[in-house]
């Protein structure tokens, strides 16, 4: 018989024992791992994310403001303010830093005192996560009123005040096209205003303070302080006593003559400054969004899309974004290639025939002169200039042909933009040089079938009245840093020589015969006694159905010698019984030069007094 085993009572003692040891060992292994992760995560924050925590946390310990730049002013030639910037305020709310019980609060508020939408702004409250726009160029009574509100309470109401500036035009509609205006935020939209942003905008500054759980800058707190760098100051070359007198003539004159639309450029050939550029009608950039008197008219039968493309093109430069064919104020370039190569002499009797008519090789249906009921007959270049003659123009051009045309052209700047400081220029369209037939090169001869752009019509006749030297034009004088005072001047920047100076004479004599004995004559019954050089023109519609009718044009040098300004006027479409160059444009620009001249210094003289009074109305073109 087997002796039965006894049970030790240490057994279970040793089983606990087990147990216990088990446990402890595990709860250690739980404990260094627990303290492991707690090091990689330490190690994490601070190697890792580090540099963005100190960020969060040094933006909610942190009160940063900017410091407006201030926009520099924008001068004529003589120091008269064009545009100026006045200081305001802009108020900006920062959702992250309101209570959800003190967002209605603080709407109420603020759309009691700024008279904005309630329901509008607390929704953008509740549904933005970063800071927003309240309102723009706030009066200073009214950011008071929030500012002595929100000190009385005791809570964070999110509201940022950043003291900006706003644009101002003192004369309204004067230059507007030139000068454009700025957006909401102070940076340029259109013109001037745009286009030389960068000089006249400057570098905004900063403040940093620290800021205590209300939000508000602790007193006596370390502070750092970033200066703005203002903008600078422009002087533009434009003189608003002669923008003045030009937008008023040009004004009267397309009222006068039902013209769609006028545009006038004057501008000194020896260095390419323009004295002045209009457009009628024009805008006042105080209120860019209301249309002028001729949008005005029918203006609430246009849709969204048509109101906003009407008001674009109510801002725009047309002088350098549009193009047009310059009629026979073109005879001149077609004048000075002929005798610079000498294909031609200015008084050679009879060495051209109008015969009403001109048929080009091949073709059955002829090109008629202008004047084709009353032919010109035999005449030299000088006289065919002064009667504005179409076939002897088309003769001379079929001598200098395409290549030598086109290598002029080229020369003269028409097919390039001329770099005026002004957004969105244009370029002129021609034929295709090796496409281009003897009827193409016949219109051209006389301005028609092509299109260039206004400004670079009057830098190319500013070449024939500065001795054959083309010239950049310029509209910016001299601009000035406003915190150091420095000033810096823009010099004349000659392009090249395109013709000699023999030829520019004889060009310009031609030119005062057209003024004396010529279809020109208008300019010196408005003018009288001055020295005026100059040329007619009438561009045709484009086709029989085209919408925008006669382009009537008129460009005029003075003095003849030594010319101090050139001046072109553009009235396009106009709807009366006179639609020619001669009828409408020359009286136009001797009404500007009346008062012009005499401004400008310019002795009047006896050199036009007399003009051929035989010629009537229907011999102007």
């Amino acid at each position: 018989m087997k002796k039965k085993k006894t049970k030790n009572k240490f057994d279970d003692i040793n089983v606990i024992n087990t147990t216990s040891s088990i446990k402890l060992k595990t709860f250690l292994v739980i404990i260094i791992l627990f303290f492991i992760a707690l090091i990689i995560r330490l190690i994490f924050l601070q190697f890792v994310n580090g540099s963005e925590l100190q960020s969060a946390a040094r933006a909610r310990q942190t009160l940063t403001e900017t410091i407006s730049a201030k926009r520099g002013t924008i001068y004529d030639v003589n120091g008269q303010t064009l545009a100026i910037s006045y200081e305001t305020d802009k108020i900006y709310i920062d959702p992250t830093n309101i209570k959800d019980e003190n967002k209605e609060t603080i709407a109420q508020k603020l759309s009691e005192i700024l008279e904005i939408d309630y329901q509008e702004l607390l929704e953008k409250i509740n549904n933005n996560t970063k800071r927003f726009s309240v309102a723009s160029n706030v009066e200073q009574n009214k950011v008071e009123q929030i500012k002595e509100w929100k000190n009385k309470l005791d809570f964070s109401t999110g509201i940022i005040f950043e003291e900006t500036t706003s644009r101002t035009y003192p004369y309204n509609t004067l230059a507007s096209t030139i000068l454009g205006f700025t957006n909401s935020d102070n940076s340029g939209a259109y013109g001037i205003e745009y286009s030389w942003n960068s000089f006249l905008s400057g570098t905004a500054g900063k403040s940093v303070s620290l800021k205590d759980a209300s939000q508000s800058e602790i007193a006596n707190s370390e502070k750092s302080y970033i200066a703005a760098e203002n903008g600078y100051d422009l002087n533009l070359t434009i003189d608003v006593n002669i923008q003045g007198i030009i937008e008023r003539e040009l004004a009267t004159a397309v009222d006068e003559y039902e013209c769609d639309s006028g545009i006038t450029i004057a501008m000194d050939p020896s260095n390419g400054k323009i004295l002045a550029m209009a457009d009628y009608p024009n805008f006042d950039p105080n209120n860019r969004n209301t249309p002028n008197s001729k949008l005005a008219e029918n203006w609430d039968t246009l849709s969204s899309e048509e109101k906003s493309n009407a008001l674009l093109r109510m801002w725009t430069p047309k002088a350098v974004t549009d193009t047009y064919a310059p009629g026979s104020v073109f005879k001149l370039i077609t004048s000075s290639i002929g005798l610079e190569e000498n294909l031609v002499k200015t008084d050679t009797a009879g060495e051209f025939n109008c015969t009403g008519y001109y048929y080009i090789n091949g073709e059955e249906k002829p090109i008629r002169c202008w004047n084709w009921k009353k032919p010109h007959g035999k005449q030299s270049l000088r006289e065919a200039l002064e009667h504005s003659c179409n076939p002897a123009f088309i003769e001379l051009g079929l001598r200098i042909g395409a290549q030598l045309s086109y290598k002029y052209y080229q020369a003269f700047g028409l097919f390039e933009k001329t770099g005026i400081s002004l957004p969105g220029e244009a370029i002129g369209k021609f034929y295709d040089l090796n496409k281009i037939n003897q009827h193409e090169l016949a219109t051209m001869s006389f301005g028609e079938k092509f299109t260039i752009t206004p400004i670079q019509m009057i830098s190319a006749v500013s070449t024939i009245a500065n001795d054959g030297v083309l010239v950049q034009p310029q509209l910016v004088d001299k601009i000035t840093n406003t915190d150091t005072g420095e000033v810096t001047e823009f010099k004349t920047k000659e392009i090249r020589q395109v013709i000699s100076k023999s030829t520019t004479d004889k060009v310009k004599s031609m030119m005062e015969s057209v003024v004396s004995e010529g279809s020109g004559y208008r300019v010196a019954e408005q003018a009288k006694g001055f020295s005026i050089g100059a040329k007619t023109g009438t561009s045709e519609p484009t086709s029989s159905t085209s919408k925008d009718g006669y382009t009537a044009s008129f460009v005029a040098i003075s003095p003849v010698e030594n010319t101090k300004i050139v001046l072109l006027v553009i009235l396009k479409n106009p709807k009366g019984s006179l639609h020619n160059g001669g009828q409408i444009a020359a009286p136009t620009a001797g009404k500007m030069f009346a008062e012009i001249l005499p401004y400008m210094g310019i002795e009047s003289g006896n050199k036009v007094n007399e003009t051929n009074n035989n010629l009537s109305e229907s011999d102007l073109y």
